[in-house]
């Protein structure tokens, strides 16, 4: 896949970008390891205030930054000013709150007494560079979420990002160079994904985080199980979003058409497959398919487009192959299923897209669908919801409405995700754990615990 920036409004291949060579990325990894001996050593104060210049700047050029997003993988204008404003958010959130994450932490003193120690304590320490393989779809976010935690712990960074946002990957070195980390600290690599494993191999990477596909994610952490690396991989989902009687239709059926479609569907953690109880299932059907239906499809530098379009030729015509496989089978359309009319041909846009009367052997059932592409299902009972939404091979979250606290407490016992988001949509926010179960992934990224996943857990213990 060509390094090279393509407007999926258009078409048009708006710039082109040579790779690194082989003496360049050994150049760049060697920097970062020279970069880590010393940024290892320096105050979290230090950390914050650089962090804190980083989200500055960050909302300084927060048009031009968004603009580019759009440019390059077609969100919505709007959206991609929210993405930037979000990223700040989370700088700033961990240039706070690092030292106290990654506090020293004291055993029990009776455990301390009992070991035969004079005192212990737990000491979170930073690995070295970290290489991080980043995907389009969000591609300032998934980065910040990962950069900002990273490097407030004292690692430093080392960006191989999807070969289609080079001119998102090239600002994200400048941004942390402009704010004063130093040389080093956080590297982008222009390369293509032929070269991660020998990157990955070199003894100077210590560890490794993944959002992708899952064949992609199966790739990194067979590279790094075979060198005995940590990873952390956030790979697909296929998120339930289940109603029961007893929840707020209006809000829910509001809810599930932003969640199936903000970002044109391509987000892992949008509401995929909606689970709709028998009693509510016609009325939630007909007000669900009315509000997509109502979606502004179009140029997303509109400021009035909701729906822009897909980031490939490739995501669309996987999307047109999972509605052919559906309806091939048995599936019904309710609206949607094919390429809208009256836009740009060299686009990649699709309809949102609503199907009912899905079954097992539709491949739809059992894949993502990184679209705007919505499945909907009718359970029988509470029982019958919950075997539908574990019917996937993915767990990254879920979306429950009920005003029952009892059925609240089921789907959080039984349902097989990252996270349960009750009378709500999924989203990732710094203060909270994100990841996944099942071929979701493993690991979690942002709050303590994604600080925490790339460093040295430290036992330090003193005799009597």
């Amino acid at each position: 896949m060509p390094i090279a920036t393509v407007n999926p409004a258009t078409g048009e291949t708006l710039e082109t970008f040579d790779a690194l060579g082989a003496e360049e990325v050994e150049r760049r990894i060697a920097a970062a390891d020279a970069a880590f001996r010393t940024h290892r050593t320096t105050s979290f104060a230090d950390r914050a205030r650089l962090m804190h210049r980083a989200a500055d700047l960050l909302e300084e050029d927060q048009e031009d930054i968004a603009r580019t997003l759009t440019t390059e993988m077609g969100k919505p204008v709007k959206q991609a000013r929210a993405e930037v404003a979000k990223c700040a958010k989370a700088m700033r959130w961990y240039a706070d709150r690092a030292e106290r994450l990654l506090a020293d932490e004291e055993p029990d003193a009776g455990d301390v007494k009992d070991s035969g120690a004079s005192r212990a304590v737990v000491r979170y320490r930073p690995l070295g560079p970290v290489l991080a393989v980043m995907p389009w779809n969000f591609p300032l976010w998934q980065v910040i979420r990962f950069a900002a935690p990273a490097l407030m712990a004292g690692n430093v960074g080392l960006l191989k990002h999807s070969s289609n946002v080079p001119r998102t990957a090239l600002y994200l070195e400048d941004l942390f160079r402009r704010a004063g980390f130093p040389e080093g600290c956080f590297q982008t690599l222009l390369v293509g994904s032929s070269e991660i494993e020998k990157i990955l191999r070199d003894p100077r990477i210590k560890a490794a985080t993944l959002t992708g596909s899952e064949p992609a994610g199966r790739s990194v952490a067979s590279v790094a199980g075979d060198d005995v690396k940590k990873t952390v991989l956030e790979l697909g989902g296929s998120d339930p979003f289940v109603v029961m009687p007893s929840a707020d239709l209006d809000r829910a059926v509001q809810t599930a058409v932003t969640a199936r479609v903000q970002n044109a569907g391509q987000s892992c953690i949008a509401a995929k497959r909606f689970i709709v109880h028998t009693d509510v299932y016609d009325a939630f059907a007909e007000r669900f398919t009315a509000g997509m239906k109502a979606l502004k499809v179009g140029d997303p530098m509109d400021e009035d487009t909701e729906v822009g379009p897909l980031s490939s030729a490739s995501g669309r015509e996987g999307m047109e192959e999972l509605v052919a496989d559906a309806v091939e089978k048995g599936a019904t359309v309710l609206c949607g299923g094919k390429r809208p009319e009256g836009l740009p041909d060299g686009g990649w846009y699709y309809e949102p897209t609503v199907l009912a009367g899905i079954t097992p052997e539709m491949r739809v059932h059992h894949e993502e669908t990184f679209g705007p592409v919505a499945t909907l299902y009718r359970a029988e009972n509470l029982d019958d919801a919950v075997r539908i939404a574990n019917d996937t091979p993915f767990g990254l979250s879920s979306n429950v409405w009920t005003r029952d606290e009892a059925e609240v407490d089921r789907f959080v016992r039984d349902l097989e995700a990252g996270g349960v988001y009750v009378n709500g949509m999924t989203a990732s926010h710094p203060a909270f754990p994100f990841g996944g179960v099942k071929r979701s992934g493993y690991g979690r990224e942002l709050s303590g615990h994604g600080i925490r996943e790339f460093c040295n857990i430290t036992t330090v213990w003193h005799g009597a």
